[in-house]
């Protein structure tokens, strides 16, 4: 399959899952500064709504993982809610999501959206925002977000690339702020043709596909860069496999191992 010539891509090659893998808390400015240490300019980070709707930083629809809400608000018994998204921002800011990482990370809070943009911005770091809706928003919270990279992003020459598992995500992210660049991201084929997969993402306008990694194979690279996407790859640990990818010509690795592949 003959392919074309793609336009310049303005990000690195590598990428700090979550900001610091898991040598730090997930999805904290802690984390973002330690992946800087080691070289990282580029970042991932999933991006929800409180219930007053400010975009802040978590993965998981629950708090209970990576915060102390069990204990501080009582979430998950007595009826109240476990999930980030039911809170407004005046309760989640007083939430310690650093403590079940380790005790050096004690106290250190979920950042807004917003907290993490400045500190990329002023670094010079680039952004990959996953849109990560609380179930029943995506729609919403794509638009969100999108409206708020672009404010936050005017005049930066490189904007953040916002992805997302979710279809409506990203339809409310084309919709808000069509000129934001996006990615689909896909864990799996379900049964579905490879195809099927590059038609979704033209149909979002999208300028990258974002694989489980163990889907990149000649083949489907072949066809995705011949569609005129770029090709990134989640979540990548082992060096051998890092090699892989970039023998095959994907465009950018996500790792957790910001300690074993130092940034070129």
């Amino acid at each position: 399959m003959k392919s074309t010539p793609l336009p310049a891509w303005p990000y690195p090659r590598w990428l700090a899952h979550r900001g610091a893998g898991k040598l730090a808390p997930e999805n904290t400015l802690a984390a973002f500064r330690l992946g800087a240490s080691h070289g990282y300019r580029m970042f991932e980070c999933d991006v929800k709504l409180s219930a007053d709707g400010v975009p802040f930083l978590m993965h998981d629809a629950e708090l209970g993982r990576t915060t102390n809400a069990a204990e501080k608000l009582g979430s998950g018994s007595d009826g109240v809610s476990d999930i980030g998204g039911d809170h407004p921002w005046s309760v989640l800011a007083q939430l310690d999501a650093g403590s079940w990482h380790s005790r050096a990370f004690a106290g250190e809070p979920l950042p807004t959206f917003e907290s993490i943009a400045r500190y990329c911005i002023r670094n010079g770091h680039f952004l990959n925002i996953e849109i990560k809706p609380t179930p029943g928003t995506e729609l919403f919270t794509g638009a969100v977000v999108a409206q708020h990279a672009a404010r936050l992003w005017q005049g930066v020459a490189v904007p953040p690339l916002l992805t997302s598992f979710d279809i409506p995500a990203l339809e409310g992210a084309l919709t808000a702020r069509p000129e934001l660049p996006r990615g689909l991201l896909i864990d799996a084929l379900e049964g579905k043709p490879w195809s099927d997969w590059l038609g979704k993402a033209q149909a979002l306008q999208c300028q990258a596909i974002v694989c489980n990694h163990a889907l990149w194979n000649t083949d489907t690279v072949a066809q995705a860069k011949a569609a005129g996407f770029r090709t990134l790859s989640y979540t990548v640990n082992d060096a051998n496999e890092a090699q892989r990818l970039i023998t095959l010509g994907t465009d950018a690795v996500i790792t957790d191992r910001v300690d074993l592949f130092r940034p070129a």
